[in-house]
């Protein structure tokens, strides 16, 4: 009895070898012929689906990436520009300040040759265009005289050499210049030195 069943035993799994080996053979010869069964047919297209989509949701975050760098690096280059025109314009403001800093001296000369009386007309009319020339010159660079006389006294603008009491004018109002200021912009060159009133 033990025989036949262990003959049995045999027989049955000579048979499944038999049973997978030719199902193996099929499964081989429809791949290599290139036959899907429809189960792998929707298995495939699943997964090629599912691949398109991640694929899809993967370039999406790619493409966001981008527009957000190039956003960023664009908005840098303008900052870049804004500020690089900005130090360009102060550091040529500067440069003209030292300049007419410089020659603000022989102005001062000049208009004090004007206001002396001289017997020669001609001599003084020279001077006066010679002036004019140069404050001319210096407003087409941009400089300007700083109003100071019936002002109100501004410390950033004004340096106070002196006070006077005078009832005719309001407090801190300027009442004499002793020398003129200039400024290009905002940037002063030089304070006017003046006499404050009250």
């Amino acid at each position: 009895m033990k025989n036949n069943k262990s003959e049995r035993m045999k027989k049955m799994e000579e048979n499944t070898e038999d049973v997978v080996m030719e199902e193996l053979e099929k499964i081989e010869v429809e791949e290599d012929n290139g036959i899907k069964t429809g189960e792998e047919e929707n298995g495939a297209s699943k997964i090629e689906e599912m691949n398109k989509k991640g694929n899809d949701v993967t370039l999406t975050r790619e493409l966001a990436d981008t527009t957000d760098r190039l956003k960023r690096v664009m908005a840098d280059y303008e900052n870049y520009k804004k500020r690089n025109e900005k130090e360009r314009e102060q550091l040529y403001n500067s440069l003209l300040g030292d300049i007419v800093s410089s020659m603000l001296p022989v102005i001062d000369n000049l208009e004090k040759a004007v206001e002396v009386k001289t017997e020669d007309e001609g001599y003084k009319q020279g001077i006066e265009l010679l002036l004019k020339q140069f404050l001319d010159v210096l407003a087409s660079f941009g400089v300007e005289a700083i109003k100071s006389v019936g002002e109100l006294f501004d410390p950033e603008l004004h340096e106070a050499v002196s006070s006077v009491q005078d009832e005719a004018l309001g407090e801190k109002i300027i009442k004499e210049e002793f020398r003129k200021g200039y400024k290009i912009g905002s940037k002063i060159i030089r304070h006017a030195m003046v006499v404050v009133a009250n």
